[in-house]
């Protein structure tokens, strides 16, 4: 199974967008400032590209996200709440 089908996967691109909302900011704002065309953000939030770990980094911060406290959020990732049980 390809990596940007996996529910996991799904998920980070979800939150990162309801991030991006709460925040009111666009996807051409977002690419802007992340120096990228508007359709690099909605190839990724349409699962239509994947992102790695740098632009994950990239994106979170240029969101303002602490990437730590975001990662956190999720019970798979290593470190998360339920990763440490």
């Amino acid at each position: 199974m390809k990596s940007i089908h996996d529910y996991r996967y799904q998920q980070l691109i979800r939150k990162m967008v309801v991030e991006r909302e709460q925040r009111d900011v666009t996807q051409l704002q977002l690419a802007q400032t992340l120096d990228k065309p508007q359709s690099y953000v909605a190839k990724v939030e349409n699962f239509d590209r994947r992102l790695d770990v740098v632009e994950l980094a990239d994106w979170l911060r240029a969101l303002g996200v602490n990437p730590q406290a975001f990662t956190n959020e999720f019970e798979w990732f290593a470190g998360g709440a339920a990763g440490n049980a």
